[in-house]
């Protein structure tokens, strides 16, 4: 008997591809249990599996950024409750990160890919369920686009959760219409400004060189600190929330269009996001 749940949470994190650096991404997660019935008729009751499937990947991948520790070019210290990660890009430059530990996922493996994040997470979730199961299946899928979307990262120093991680992210579509007209010439064009993106604040630099740029700040958490290539970062003066990144390319079409109404719908990962709109 197998027992299967859709679209049981999603996570949102940040991570690092060999070629393209550091990329937000947001994954489905889907579940199939096998196993025994218990005396109630059940392998697992649905209430339970969607619980504890979540509590685990909140606490262990979702707003992270998560590392595949057999990638070339790695470096990795941990002390004092801190996690340091450096890297060097495919053109010589480099990223590093420092973060309190609970904020960087570190796993073994030589790429960040569905199916190998997939296989490191059934290893320990299979635990959490009683004896009648017996194996566990888990599938990362990306949501199905049609149309412009974008991976950006980003920090929140001011949110109280877990969003005011350094380098987080999320895999986003964007919509903008002109005048009640969608415009996907538009929202391609701020896909590309926004491919692969470091979405930062302009109050957390703390330093810019010839090629990169460093942010740093504290938070409830702890300290944080991101150095990334000047290439890969664009740069607001507010924080990166949701609601700023659509004011922000709301106010940036506005000025293309300044006679015309304007309507920005951007989106944080799955399902959710804001609005904006100039009458």
């Amino acid at each position: 008997m197998k027992l299967f749940v859709d679209n049981l949470t999603h996570v949102d994190f940040s991570y690092l591809h060999p070629q393209r650096g550091l990329m937000g991404e947001s994954w489905e997660a889907q579940l199939v249990l096998e196993g025994k019935l218990d005396q109630q008729g059940m392998i697992c009751d649905f209430g339970v599996v969607k619980k504890r499937i979540k509590t685990w990947l909140d606490a262990n991948l979702d707003h992270m950024l998560v590392v595949a520790t057999g990638m070339a070019d790695l470096s990795v210290e941990q002390y004092d409750g801190q996690t340091e990660v450096g890297w060097r890009y495919p053109n010589g430059k480099h990223f590093f990160c420092k973060a309190p530990d609970q904020a960087i996922a570190l796993i073994p493996i030589a790429e960040i890919q569905q199916q190998t994040v997939a296989r490191w997470c059934e290893d320990q979730l299979l635990a959490l369920f009683p004896e009648q199961v017996e194996s566990l299946e888990l599938r990362f899928v990306a949501e199905p686009i049609e149309g412009a979307f974008y991976h950006y990262s980003h920090g929140l120093q001011q949110h109280k959760g877990n969003c005011q991680r350094i380098a987080h992210g999320h895999r986003s579509r964007v919509q903008i219409r002109i005048d009640q007209k969608r415009r996907q010439d538009i929202e391609q064009y701020w896909a590309q400004q926004f491919a692969d993106i470091y979405l930062g604040t302009r109050d957390h630099l703390v330093q810019d060189d010839k090629d990169h740029l460093t942010f740093r700040y504290e938070a409830p958490q702890g300290q944080f600190e991101l150095t990334l290539p000047k290439q890969c970062c664009y740069m607001m003066e507010t924080e990166t929330t949701v609601e700023q990144i659509a004011q922000h390319l709301a106010d940036q079409v506005r000025e293309e269009f300044p006679d015309s109404q304007v309507e920005v719908r951007a989106y944080e990962g799955v399902g959710k996001g804001a609005i904006v709109c100039y009458l």
